[in-house]
Formats: C-alpha cells, structure tokens, sequence
C-alpha cells in the first residue's frame, strides 16, 4: 500500500469523528440508494425520520439518494439536524439536498466506522449488498460485544421476513451456528409509529 493512503484513512476518520462527537442523540438510517423502489418504503422513512427529529433525535444516513434522502428530508423539514456521510462512487451515488452538515468518504470502511459511531439506534430500510453488509457488521459487532448493545430496528416486515426465517431455520436450528438470544439483537416494525415508539422505548433520550 502506497504510504499516501495511511494518511488519507487517518485524515478521514480524525474528520469524521470531529463532526460526528458534536451530535449528542442520534439515529442512523440505512436502506437503498436507489428511486425506483416503492414509494411507500420512501415515505415511511420520511416519516420516522420526522419523528424522531421532533424528539430531538439527529437522523444520520449515508447522504445519497432513496431511502437515505427520503430520511435526510424528513429531519430537516421538521427542523431538524439531517447528517449524511457520503462515500464516492463511480454510478448512483449523488449528495442529497436535505443535508445540515456532511462529510465525503473514499473507503467504505471508514465510512461504515462513521455510521456506527455516533448513534443510539440503527434503522434499516430495505436495500441491497450495501444495507445488508452494514446489517451483518452492527450486528457481528454487538454479538461480539465489540460496540454496545444499541437497538436495531429492522424496518419493513415484507422485506425482512425471509432473512428472518433464514436466520431461525438454517443458523439456529439446522447448523446451530447462532445462540436463540441472538435472535433478540434486533425489532422488526412496519410502521413508522409502531417504530418510533420501539425506539423511544428502547432509548434513553
């Protein structure tokens, strides 16, 4: 590895932790970066995220498009504070317009060190590799006790149902490679009422 790039990752995790230790309460959004999903999985997002700003909450998100958008516009038009953490791409990835405060990252992995950071609630969305890769981080990170045990609300029971009997079937019962508690890590909600008063329940705010 060219010596350069040691400093460029330092450079963007002394950034990063910088703005993110000024946000006291905070919820991280992850979910599809992409528009053409359905529209009500959009407006939920924006929705919960409307929510929790009005609870005092930060609303965190990787910044793009989709779901990440949807959450970004509903902090900032209730007046919140809208953070997004933003990675380069070649396609796809575009800065949204509901941002307060923001940061641009070259490596997914300090990226995913910023999202996990600084948050008392992980929310996921429906999405794709990218949301499923930082599924499986928080949750090897809080099984591990790596990270505290922060909620994890696993949004959209449709969409998360068949990972769900996948994880119950295959990995707790068939190749006993999970412990049941395991299956505790994470709530499952389907609408934005039912999953703003999980988090309210679960948060000390």
């Amino acid at each position: 590895m060219e010596s350069w790039r040691i400093f460029k990752i330092m450079g963007e995790l002394i950034d990063g932790f910088s703005m993110l230790r000024k946000y006291r309460l905070a919820a991280t959004f992850f979910g599809s970066a992409r528009s053409h999903m359905n529209p009500k999985v959009y407006e939920d997002a924006r929705l919960l995220a409307e929510k929790l700003a009005k609870s005092g909450f930060v609303v965190i998100t990787g910044g793009a498009g989709g779901v990440m958008e949807s959450a970004s516009k509903g902090a900032f038009e209730a007046g919140g504070q809208s953070v997004g953490l933003n990675i380069k791409l070649p396609t796809e990835q575009h800065v949204n317009p509901y941002l307060t405060d923001t940061a641009l990252f070259n490596y997914f992995f300090t990226r995913k060190v910023m999202l996990s950071f600084a948050s008392e609630v992980y929310i996921y969305f429906p999405g794709g590799f990218g949301t499923m890769d930082e599924l499986f981080e928080i949750l090897t990170l809080v099984q591990t006790n790596k990270i505290k045990r922060i909620p994890i609300i696993l949004y959209n029971r449709e969409y998360w149902t068949p990972l769900l009997n996948f994880f119950k079937e295959h990995l707790l019962i068939k190749y006993q490679t999970i412990n049941k508690e395991d299956l505790d890590l994470f709530v499952v909600a389907d609408t934005p009422e039912e999953a703003h008063q999980e988090i309210l329940k679960l948060v000390k705010c």
